[in-house]
């Protein structure tokens, strides 16, 4: 009978202390996270220095949480994968050197996994059957981007967002307009009590790019709250919130599937943090369905930053006899195309 290859994975890329197990690519025997949403909220957004230092309060802690969920020991394992780029340096530090040291300790190969491919990857956690070739757009807090997927680990770049990331702008908007972080989730929540129509806000086309721009639409927004301050007039949150939404989600939207029609590929795939925002997995899955192109998304809990799609890419890097070496260091500005 053939051993089951045993994967341990952790990611410490920016807020979120994760550690997950995984048997053969894609059975979670342990996925388990530590959220920093709440002591960062009070600044706004995250701050480095704290989240390292929580990432180093938790993250031994978590991976004898996984062991203990998944039922396995070290000896069970057969390779150990860790986040190594692109994010905070210093978060990063704390999953590399974490994971560096169990796998010398244990002689265990080690696998280097980058952030975005373990968000592609998010989507093969439940969805086996995706076929190639795919497009898949990518939406988070740092990166907006449209990417074509020959092969596993065979990626080839688009277009990409020229300033601010979706995500960076729904934060910034949701800053802007008193309403917290993280921005996503609360923008999302709003948009569904507004009026799209009221408040109309512009569309970056850039021509027939591939590329996208969010400064603009951002710059729109709070020049209207700040006239809107300077005159005395009561803003419709609401309505601004389905705005700038719809703003930022028809943009995503028909550049996906204009990119999907020109190079004739019938799978699309959404990843990322912005890949749980309700509007744009509705509006996204009924796009695609009038043009016969088949969509696949993640659930919920594997679109925000989780080891298990770092476990599930790493396999696929392991199945393929890549390793890292002892000297696999954290790289914030990591690129995957």
């Amino acid at each position: 009978m053939t051993k089951k290859e045993i994967l341990l994975a952790i990611e410490t890329s920016c807020d979120e202390t994760a550690v997950a197990i995984l048997s053969d690519g894609r059975d979670i025997l342990a996925n388990v996270i530590v959220s920093q949403i709440q002591i960062h909220r009070q600044f706004g957004g995250v701050v480095p220095e704290i989240a390292s230092r929580q990432h180093l309060e938790q993250v031994n802690r978590l991976v004898d949480a996984a062991l203990k969920e998944a039922e396995v020991s070290f000896d069970d394992l057969s390779a150990i994968a860790v986040t190594y780029g692109p994010g905070l340096v210093g978060a990063l530090l704390v999953g590399v050197s974490t994971a560096k040291a169990l796998a010398y300790s244990r002689e265990l190969p080690l696998v280097g996994v980058n952030h975005i491919e373990g968000h592609i990857y998010a989507n093969w956690l439940v969805h086996p059957e995706i076929e190639f070739p795919a497009l898949c757009l990518i939406v988070s807090g740092g990166h907006t981007a449209l990417v074509e997927v020959t092969a596993h680990g065979k990626y080839s770049l688009l277009g990409q967002t020229l300033d601010d990331a979706a995500g960076e702008a729904f934060d910034k908007v949701a800053r802007a307009m008193g309403l917290g972080y993280p921005g996503g989730p609360l923008i999302d929540a709003l948009a569904r009590e507004g009026n799209p129509q009221k408040l109309p806000l512009p569309r970056s086309w850039l021509g027939n790019s591939y590329d996208f721009s969010f400064s603009g639409l951002k710059t729109a927004v709070l020049n209207y709250l700040n006239k809107s301050s300077m005159k005395g007039e009561e803003i419709n949150k609401a309505d601004l919130a389905a705005g700038f939404q719809a703003s930022v989600l028809e943009v995503l939207i028909e550049k996906t599937v204009m990119a999907a029609k020109n190079k004739n590929i019938k799978t699309v795939l959404l990843a990322g943090g912005v890949a749980a925002n309700s509007a744009l997995r509705e509006q996204l899955r009924k796009r695609c369905e009038r043009e016969n192109i088949t969509l696949y998304y993640p659930p919920m809990e594997f679109c925000t930053d989780n080891a298990a799609m770092i476990a599930c890419a790493g396999h696929y890097h392991y199945c393929k006899g890549e390793r890292a070496d002892w000297y696999l260091n954290a790289v914030p500005n990591l690129r995957l195309f």
